[in-house]
């Protein structure tokens, strides 16, 4: 069953609520990533460098509680928009998140093999651009050889992943923005490799893409190519739990790439 189709149902006596339109999703999108860009901002002023050091937690926050608000208003709850939470003590909870966790290592089996090949061309390419290009398209200077390494800090850093970066940003773009932008249109689906796509799909994605831009590196753009990936599990799967695990075994396996392809030199 398409997702906006099975999200658009109601149990019981619960009244059916209006859609969120284009215009209100794009508001919300700008009050967050205005807020992340503010506090970026102002992060660069700090001589303490302590408002630098949590930009993450930072983001991780606005990207939460901006449509909290709203879902709350609604009389909703996150459930509602695709996250599999009835309790830490609830069998429930841990059977979705299972699920989903083996969902995304399903995923990732057949999606990191190319993206390393891909990857290893791209890190190639870099340094033999001009400067000006190559400043544009990516931060590597140097040619890629391989010596097998890891990030340092691999378990905290496995952890900030999924919690701070890899879980809000889910939530904010493929559950509440893609869940509302499906609702608005259930009529309308494109059946890609098992998942029902809907209106605002494309959208979404791009509007994640353009989120990273407030670093101001444009080579950040790239990430609408897995923001399709990970929206794609949403749908496919019903639930925020792959696209979540996915999420942060993605960014996981690019710093281990540039762990071992680039290093320290």
């Amino acid at each position: 069953m398409p997702l906006g189709v099975e999200l658009l149902r109601t149990g019981g006596d619960r009244p059916r609520l209006r859609p969120l339109g284009p215009g209100e999703l794009l508001a919300t999108w700008l009050w967050v990533v205005g807020g992340i860009a503010v506090a970026t901002a102002v992060a660069g002023l700090d001589p303490s460098r302590l408002l630098a050091g949590n930009l993450a937690g930072v983001a991780a926050l606005l990207f939460v509680l901006i449509p909290d608000r709203r879902i709350r208003t609604r009389g909703e709850s996150w459930e509602d928009y695709g996250l599999p939470w009835w309790g830490v003590r609830s069998p429930r909870t841990w059977r979705a998140w299972g699920r989903g966790a083996l969902q995304g290592l399903g995923i990732c089996a057949v999606v990191f093999p190319v993206f390393a090949a891909a990857w290893w061309g791209y890190a190639r390419l870099l340094p033999v651009l001009p400067e000006g290009l190559a400043r544009l398209l990516g931060p590597y200077a140097l040619p890629p050889r391989f010596a097998p390494a890891l990030p340092p800090r691999l378990a905290l850093l496995a952890l900030t992943q999924l919690l701070v970066v890899a879980l809000p940003e889910e939530m904010f773009y493929r559950g509440w923005m893609q869940t509302s932008w499906s609702r608005a249109g259930p009529e309308r689906w494109v059946r890609v490799l098992g998942a029902d796509l809907g209106r605002g799909f494309v959208a979404t994605q791009a509007l994640f893409a353009l989120g990273h831009l407030v670093s101001l590196q444009p080579w950040r753009v790239a990430t609408f190519f897995p923001g399709l990936l990970f929206g794609w599990a949403r749908a496919r799967t019903g639930s925020l739990a792959a696209p979540v695990v996915l999420h942060a075994l993605s960014n996981l396996f690019l710093l281990v790439l540039e762990a071992s392809f680039l290093g320290t030199r």
